[in-house]
């Protein structure tokens, strides 16, 4: 283990102090996190921003009121990060002090408990891999959440904890030979769920506006969808799959696009349409991502030989982070938003 006296005990992170809108999003000192078995320290590169990071900062304002949890003030957002291994705990094996690592940070949390918007960060050791490296730390910070998240719908779920809001566990359906619509394709998810969708032979339709056309055939779609010019459920038919990255209550919309048979998968929760899909055949579901260091292994590898790459829509310094947030707020993004946090010597 590395001399822990030779790290600093203070470092640079991004605090709330109460919720509200980008600019209670606050540059300052903070602890460096303290160790417990299992863990290891990350000095952090790159921070990937997600939709969580400003629930959080919002006060789950998304959600019902009994379903808020009791933040503890001061919080620290965030949970993607790539960087270097400073320390380690007991009871780890596999990594090294100097290893180039990546991670989503115990995410499902909803009290910040990632805590990734800062120099440093604690991560238990089964929700870390060994960054790719065939990509630098700006690129493998926006990977983990999206990564995982269209992972865990397509390819394998790896995770048995119940999603509260269906029954039944998710299942990922064979796309080999599928006819694949992605609603929000140019996004976080969808520009990673198109580009996985592809890998396992699937024939994928991205949606998204014009802007994106150019760079989601790049990425290999197959036919697109311009949602300004012509409303995706009136134009597809005969689909295996929808993957709505953006969900909510309009995602019911989709039914009709899909064969008897076919899956209605929306990424965020609102879909209130069960009986209109019982009636036409659909299976929908839905699952929460979970932090999975074996699982971001395996995605890793593909990020690692080119198969999939993350997109950056934009990058920031961490303490720019209100500029990032208000960035997102401004939507339409093409791929991730990232925050770089070390000196960039290995960007």
């Amino acid at each position: 283990m590395k001399d822990m006296a030779m790290t600093a005990k203070t470092m640079k992170a991004i605090r709330l102090h109460e919720f509200g809108g980008p600019q209670v999003l606050r540059y300052e000192d903070a602890p460096v996190p303290a160790l417990r078995p299992g863990e290891v320290l990350v000095r952090v590169h790159a921070v990937g921003i997600n939709p969580p990071d400003w629930y959080l900062r919002e006060g789950y304002r998304n959600l019902p009121p009994e379903w808020r949890p009791v933040i503890p003030f001061p919080v620290i957002p965030g949970t993607d990060v790539s960087g270097v291994v400073e320390a380690i705990a007991g009871n780890v094996d596999g990594f090294a002090v100097g290893d180039e690592v990546f991670g989503m940070v115990r995410f499902p949390g909803l009290k910040g408990e990632g805590a990734a918007y800062a120099e440093y960060v604690a991560v238990p050791v089964a929700e870390l891999a060994h960054k790719p490296v065939g990509i630098d730390h700006l690129h493998a910070a926006a990977a983990p959440m999206a990564g995982l998240t269209a992972w865990q719908y397509l390819v394998e779920l790896g995770h048995d904890q119940p999603n509260p809001l269906q029954a039944q566990r998710h299942h990922p359906v064979p796309l080999d030979g599928k006819r694949v619509l992605v609603n929000g394709a140019a996004g976080g998810v969808g520009h990673l769920a198109l580009q996985v969708a592809k890998w396992q032979g699937a024939h994928v339709t991205a949606v998204a506006s014009g802007a994106h056309e150019a760079f989601l055939r790049e990425l290999g779609a197959d036919e697109f969808i311009d949602y300004t010019h012509s409303a995706p459920e009136e134009v597809a038919r005969d689909l295996d799959l929808v993957v709505d990255t953006l969900g909510g209550p309009t995602t019911g919309r989709f039914l009709r696009t899909l064969k008897r048979g076919g899956a209605l998968f929306p990424v965020f929760i609102g879909f209130s349409d069960a009986q209109e899909a019982a009636q036409r055949g659909i299976t929908v579901s839905m699952t929460q991502v979970r932090s999975s260091g074996s699982q971001l292994a395996a995605f890793g590898k593909l990020l690692d030989a080119g198969t999939v790459r993350v997109a950056i829509d934009s990058r920031f310094a961490l303490a720019e982070a209100r500029a990032a947030h208000e960035r997102a707020a401004r939507g339409h993004l093409q791929g991730k938003i990232v925050l770089t946090v070390a000196d960039g010597e290995a960007w």
